[in-house]
């Protein structure tokens, strides 16, 4: 179940990526009204300003949302779950950015199911590196 608060949050993010690219196209903004309606925060005055677009999103404020939506130890589920939410807004215009698609890339380096071999690869260096120090300790 998705809180109240996490929705807030991905909307605000969703409303992020419609604007990364410097506007909103028709189609984004259609998607983003339809959305809000079926999860009743079309009026929420935390939104209200970015959804109806009195405000604009720079992509740091986007991307400090993505932060604060995901946390600093994502699970695998989070990400792919924010993935497919950005992923049906993208598609609703039919064309995909390079700043849509640079978002997209970064959220797939943080799902931890992404970056086993780093990790490790990480866990064994480490590992070598108990081991010579232990060596070099032993030789003194």
């Amino acid at each position: 179940m998705i809180s109240d608060s996490d929705i807030t949050i991905l909307f605000k993010i969703l409303i992020g990526v419609a604007w990364i690219d410097g506007k909103i196209q028709s189609e984004e903004r259609d998607y983003l009204y339809r959305l809000a309606k079926e999860k009743g925060v079309d009026n929420d005055p935390e939104l209200y300003p970015w959804l109806y677009e009195f405000r604009s999103v720079s992509p740091t404020q986007c991307y400090e949302w993505v932060q604060e939506y995901l946390g600093d130890r994502p699970s695998s589920e989070k990400c792919q779950n924010l993935i497919e939410e950005i992923s049906a807004l993208i598609y609703s215009d039919s064309e995909v950015t390079s700043e849509e698609a640079q978002l997209i890339t970064a959220i797939q380096q943080l799902d931890p199911n992404n970056n086993p071999p780093q990790t490790i690869q990480n866990a064994v260096l480490g590992s070598i590196q108990k081991l010579y120090k232990r060596w070099v300790l032993n030789q003194n």
